[in-house]
């Protein structure tokens, strides 16, 4: 009989999960995590984000960037007849990525002698945890690591063939001739590129003035001029009501700047709407309250169940993988009595892959300015930087919001090559109180990219050299 008695058990190997007993393992702990895979993408290890969501997508994405570099062959001086972009064999490709890696967390979670059990896991009690088909387990600590699922819109019904999410998008192994998104944050404009660069027409619908509305402004004007180029059509400010059947095609009804519209596709996917997983999995037996289904938890991610802690997107923090990773090793640091740094939200690194890529860390330019301070910016274009003219990929900049009283970085927005790589530079920045003078001073090798970075720090103070 397997061993039921545990200090940690963690219901999802997510992220969120993983991370948790892995950390809890390293640090200790006897640790047991409770994972189902039904084969909808919900669960299995490594969870929605290796199975079904991150990894897969940017192997996608990597596949669509080299289709899009050989449509100009001759830039490069190749030159080849008759070629051709197999979509099912990147799906197929994406497949094999997902597969190794999931594999790589069993590993680990095997090393750190962490038991799996397979199986929805459901709070039995306050120190009880009931394996669907199997034993019920005892823990002092119980870690919620469910996630979340995507959920149709009103008048948006997800049917799974004519309306899809980003899940089964990432297994069409032929190009859609047409497809409508709706939704145009990360997951949507990086399914339009995908999309695009197999010869789909695409058209983004969303409801806010911009794409991504969440990014500084300037950055989301430079991917909208950006789409422009590609062929990508967007409506912003969109209010889409619902759609209508056209024979085999289907019709996207929407109302943009007063005026009604409509756009005839082959696919429509949601791009937009998740729903945690807290339903169905005993929370209402013990009083773990949840708002709005997300799960109630404090700045140690604690539910109101002094032992019963949740991470990852349950929470509705932050909906990011790297978020989900660091409020696992959070729990598990809080759990010893380690005294984990509070988590910083506004902090957190954000990433789009689409091309160009996308990458910011704290305050946009407006929101510095909304909440009082006094700014000063420093921006600098690729184009001024040798390594991305040399690479043929030099559309975008590095913009630097800083405090002009204390010289803080309040917040970065890269939009270009590989930005998503170099954000993290900010990350070390913010985590170590540095100014734009530190990072200007920084001698950075020559030639890269991440230049950039150093110049528009040098431009806060209006000492950039290549601008």
């Amino acid at each position: 009989m397997p061993e039921t008695k545990f200090d940690l058990v963690v219901i999802g190997a997510g992220p969120g999960g993983y991370h948790a007993a892995i950390r809890g393992a390293q640090l200790g702990f006897k640790t047991a995590v409770v994972e189902k895979d039904d084969g909808t993408g919900i669960g299995g290890l490594g969870g929605v984000c290796l199975n079904w969501g991150c990894i897969p997508s940017k192997s996608l994405l990597k596949n669509a960037e080299l289709v899009n570099t050989l449509k100009q062959p001759s830039d490069w001086g190749l030159s080849f007849d008759n070629f051709r972009a197999d979509m099912g064999k990147a799906v197929e490709r994406s497949r094999k990525v997902s597969t190794a890696l999931t594999q790589g967390i069993g590993f680990l979670l095997k090393k750190n002698k962490i038991e799996v059990f397979k199986g929805k896991g459901s709070i039995a009690g306050p120190t009880s945890v009931q394996v669907e088909g199997g034993p019920t387990l005892e823990a002092k600590h119980i870690v919620i690591a469910t996630g979340a699922r995507p959920r149709s819109l009103p008048n948006l019904e997800i049917d799974l063939k004519s309306i899809i999410t980003s899940r089964q998008a990432l297994e069409l192994k032929e190009t859609p001739k047409s497809i409508g998104i709706v939704g145009g944050s990360a997951i949507g404009v990086e399914f339009a590129y995908y999309f695009r660069a197999y010869g789909a027409e695409v058209t983004i619908f969303e409801m806010l003035p911009h794409l991504v509305p969440a990014e500084d402004e300037e950055v989301s004007v430079e991917l909208e001029r950006a789409f422009k180029k590609q062929g990508i059509n967007f409506v912003t400010g969109a209010k889409v009501s619902g759609t209508e059947k056209r024979g085999a095609q289907l019709a996207i009804k929407y109302e943009a700047g007063g005026q009604p519209g409509e756009f005839v596709c082959d696919k429509v996917m949601l791009g937009v709407g998740v729903q945690p997983n807290s339903d169905g999995i005993g929370l209402e037996k013990v009083g773990v309250q949840v708002e709005r289904g997300f799960i109630k938890v404090n700045d140690r991610l604690q539910t109101t169940i002094p032992n019963i802690y949740a991470v990852g997107d349950v929470t509705g923090k932050m909906m990011l993988a790297h978020v989900a990773f660091t409020q696992g090793v959070t729990v598990a640091e809080s759990l010893k009595g380690l005294n984990p740094p509070a988590i910083s939200y506004p902090d957190m690194p954000r990433c789009t892959y689409c091309v160009p890529q996308i990458a910011s860390i704290g305050l946009t330019e407006k929101q510095a300015r909304e909440k009082g301070f006094k700014v000063k910016i420093g921006k600098f274009p690729f184009r001024g930087a040798g390594k991305a003219v040399a690479i043929g990929d030099h559309e975008g900049f590095v913009k630097i919001v800083s405090n002009e009283e204390s010289g803080e970085v309040l917040g970065a927005h890269m939009i270009g090559p590989e930005v998503t790589e170099m954000i993290a530079e900010f990350g070390v920045l913010k985590t170590l109180e540095g100014t734009p003078y530190e990072l200007g001073v920084t001698t950075h090798a020559h030639p890269t990219l991440s230049e950039a970075v150093k110049e528009a720090a040098l431009a806060v103070h209006g000492e950039a050299i290549h601008f």
